[in-house]
C-alpha cells in the first residue's frame, strides 16, 4: 500500500496531542491525527491549570469554553494530614490572577478533551483519525513516514510524536530507554459534591500530606463532582507483579490519618489503581522532521501539577516555529532550544516537591514550620518562574 501524503502528522491525539494539532492549524498547516483508540477519551478524573496552562488556552482560542465547566479556587491549601492542622495556603484570588494575568482553574481531564476536540473538529486544516496504532515510525529522505497496525501508511513533511509515557515515536530517540517507576501508585475518583464531609475545604485546592502518602481534593465540573486523588509508595513493589499497591494496602497506608482524610478514603473508587511513571530529561526531542511533545519528551510526576500545562506550552511553541522557521529541522531546533530547559526544571522540582510533600517525622515538622513562616502572598516567589509569563520571574 503507498502511504498517505500528508502535511503534518501528529500521533497521539490526548489533550498534548489535540492542542498540538489545534495550534498547527490556526497557523496554517494541514494537521491529520492519529489516535491509537476508537474515540478520543481520557483516562483519569481531576485535573488543576495554573495560570501558564490558561495563558496558553487563551492564545488557543479555548479559554471562554474553559469557563463553562472549571471551577476557580480561591487557595491551594496545605494540611497534615496525621494531625488535620492546617500547614498554610497559597492565595489563588484577585492579587494572584494581577499578578500572573489569569485565573488558577480545576477541572475533569474530559471536559479539557472535549474542548479541544470540539475545537479541531470546527477546523477544516485538522483531519483527526481513530483507530490508528502506531507499530513503526521512520525518517527518510526529506520525509517522515509511520504505519499503522491496519496497514495504512503516511509519508509527512513533519512528524510529531504526542503519544505519551509509553511513546513508540520516543523509541527513535532512545530506544533501551523505560520509564521509571516511583513505587507510589494514585487512587483517583470523583463523587458529587453533596457526598462529602464538611472537611472537603469548599473551593479550595486541599493537599493532605503524609509520611509517604497525600490526599488531595479539589471541585470539578462546575462545582458538581469533588475530585479526590490518593497517593502513597508501595512497601510491596515488585516490577514483576501487577498487585503491587493494592486496595487492601491503600487502607493499610491510609489507616493512622486524621478523621477528615480516612473518612474521604471511604468514597475513593478502588476498581482501577494507577501506578506512577516518569522518566528522566534528555537531551534530544528532535530527530530531522520528526519531535516529541508533552509526555512523550517530558514525563514528570504529578506533584507539580504540571503535565498538561507544559503539554500546552510545547502546543503553542511548535505552533510558532512551524508558522516562522521555513523547514521542519529548523522549527523543530528552536522548539527544542526553547523549551528543554524549563520542562526539565519542571521534571526535576516535580521530584523535589514529592520529596518534601512525603517528608515524616522531624522533616515532616521542619516542612510545616517552613510553610507557616512564609505564608500569604510571599509564597508567590515560589512559584513566578512557573506561572508567570517572559519577564523577570520565569527564569529566577
Amino acid at each position: 500500500m503507498h502511504p498517505e501524503k500528508v502535511d503534518t502528522l501528529v500521533v497521539g491525539g490526548g489533550i498534548g496531542g489535540l492542542a498540538t494539532a489545534l495550534s498547527l492549524a490556526r497557523a496554517g498547516r494541514a494537521v491529520t491525527v492519529l489516535e491509537r483508540a476508537a474515540e478520543f477519551a481520557e483516562i483519569g478524573a481531576g485535573l488543576q491549570l495554573g495560570p501558564n496552562a490558561s495563558r496558553m488556552l487563551d492564545q488557543l482560542g479555548v479559554l471562554g469554553e474553559l469557563e463553562k465547566f472549571a471551577v476557580f479556587p480561591g487557595a491551594i491549601v496545605m494540611m497534615d494530614a496525621m494531625t488535620g492542622a492546617k500547614v498554610g495556603q497559597l492565595d489563588l484570588g484577585a492579587a494572584f490572577v494581577a499578578r500572573y494575568g489569569y485565573r488558577y482553574a480545576v477541572m475533569h481531564r474530559s471536559d479539557l478533551l472535549a474542548i479541544l476536540l470540539a475545537a479541531c473538529q470546527a477546523e477544516p486544516r485538522i483531519t483527526l483519525l481513530t483507530g490508528k496504532n502506531l507499530v513503526s515510525v521512520e525518517e527518510e529522505s526529506g520525509t517522515a513516514g509511520a504505519t499503522c497496525d491496519d496497514g495504512t501508511a503516511y509519508q509527512a513533511d513533519a512528524l510529531i510524536g504526542a503519544d505519551g509515557l509509553w511513546s513508540k515515536v520516543r523509541t527513535l530517540f532512545a530506544p533501551d530507554e523505560a520509564p521509571t517507576c516511583s513505587k507510589y501508585v494514585a487512587y483517583r475518583g470523583t463523587v458529587p459534591v453533596a457526598d462529602m464531609s464538611a472537611h472537603s475545604g469548599d473551593d479550595n485546592v486541599m493537599l493532605w500530606a503524609g509520611p509517604e502518602m497525600h490526599l488531595v481534593q479539589y471541585p470539578v465540573r462546575r462545582g458538581e463532582l469533588y475530585n479526590q486523588v490518593a497517593v502513597f509508595r508501595s512497601r510491596r513493589y515488585d516490577p514483576a507483579r501487577q498487585d503491587w499497591g493494592n486496595a487492601e494496602e491503600l487502607e493499610q497506608r491510609f489507616a493512622p490519618c486524621c478523621t477528615p482524610v480516612t473518612q474521604a478514603l471511604d468514597r475513593i473508587m478502588r476498581n482501577q489503581r494507577w501506578p506512577l511513571y516518569d522518566r528522566a530529561p534528555i537531551e534530544q526531542w528532535h530527530r530531522g522532521r520528526i519531535a516529541l511533545t508533552g509526555d512523550a519528551a517530558h514525563p514528570m510526576l504529578q506533584y507539580l501539577a504540571q503535565g498538561a500545562a507544559q503539554a500546552l506550552e510545547d502546543a503553542v511553541s511548535l505552533g510558532t516555529h512551524l508558522t516562522t522557521s521555513s523547514h521542519p529541522e529548523q522549527a523543530f531546533a528552536a522548539y527544542q532550544q526553547e523549551r528543554l530547559l524549563r520542562t526539565a526544571r519542571v521534571q526535576l522540582t516535580a521530584h523535589l516537591f514529592g520529596e518534601i510533600c512525603h517528608v515524616g517525622g522531624v522533616g515532616a515538622a521542619l516542612r510545616n514550620a517552613f510553610v507557616a513562616s512564609h505564608g500569604g502572598n510571599a509564597k508567590w516567589e515560589w512559584v513566578d518562574w512557573l506561572y508567570a509569563e517572559h519577564s523577570e520571574f520565569r527564569d529566577s
